[in-house]
């Protein structure tokens, strides 16, 4: 799965109305990727992992717990590609998430449950960037 596709699928099963903590884009996300193949699965935890790597920066998340940072990050993925970019570009615009502690921790167990409900097991996964908080050494150097 391309970046492209990545954020089709999160555009496509966002709710129209509020969705507190995600949780209808994560149910809808799961539901979309049961009907594709594992390998799109597979793709989509390589793309979430991918963005949610590129939020693990320090002026992102100095002041935050590590879980906290992490569904913060996660809630502003959940608000699209749009407000993801503008994000990334200026990181005032994470302030709103972080202040209000705006999580979005479901979305971050979506293609585990999909894979699980394709293959009837669970999913012992590991993607290519790992999105714990402080994964991404180059975010957190420390300048001076």
């Amino acid at each position: 799965m391309d970046e492209n596709t990545f954020w089709q699928f999160v555009d496509e099963c966002r709710p129209e109305g509020p969705d507190p903590d995600a949780e209808g884009l994560a149910d809808a996300l799961v539901g979309r990727l049961v009907g594709e193949p594992v390998s799109v699965v597979v793709g989509f935890a390589e793309q979430l992992a991918w963005a949610l790597y590129r939020l693990d920066r320090k002026e992102f998340g100095d002041d935050l717990s590590g879980d906290g940072f992490l569904y913060t990050r996660a809630a502003v993925v959940a608000e699209g590609r749009d407000v993801y970019e503008a994000v990334l570009q200026d990181p005032a615009r994470f302030v709103p998430y972080a202040t209000r502690l705006v999580w979005a921790e479901p979305l971050l167990y979506v293609p585990d449950l999909a894979y699980e409900r394709i293959t009837g097991r669970e999913w012992d996964r590991a993607t290519r960037y790992s999105y714990e908080t402080g994964s991404n050494a180059e975010g957190w150097r420390r300048e001076g």
